[in-house]
């Protein structure tokens, strides 16, 4: 059974820069494609980033597009979200989520068969 466990959330001014890590345990993370979702209070979960198993093909979403990158090292069973120019919109519960799949590599959040348990990134001065 895949897990996950997201790390290196935290309190950032507007305009710094964090890193999320989305550590994986109990099978090989290179069969399976991740997505990264966030959640604000009083708002839907939407997805801000995704990657495919082997890392060849990414996408980020319009409203993080040129500040947030997803990158991953299997050999470390980890997939990244580097986040850039963070505004105080950004505050929310992150959370990765993973699918075993060799071709898509994105895809709605019902879709995905494993979750972490998030890390809150709050933005403010």
């Amino acid at each position: 059974q895949l897990q996950l466990v997201e790390s290196g959330g935290g309190l950032v001014q507007p305009g710094g820069s964090l890193r999320l890590s989305c550590a994986a345990s109990g099978d090989a993370l290179d069969s399976y494609a991740i997505g990264w979702f966030r959640q604000a209070p009083g708002k839907e979960r939407e997805r801000v980033a995704c990657i495919s198993n082997s890392g060849s093909s990414a996408n980020s979403e319009p409203s993080v597009k040129g500040r947030f990158t997803v990158s991953r090292d299997n050999a470390k069973n980890t997939v990244y979200l580097q986040m850039h120019s963070l505004k105080p919109e950004d505050t929310a519960v992150y959370s990765c989520a993973a699918r075993w799949s060799r071709s898509i590599w994105c895809y709605e959040d019902y879709e995905y068969d494993y979750w972490g348990q998030g890390t809150q990134v709050t933005v403010s001065s």
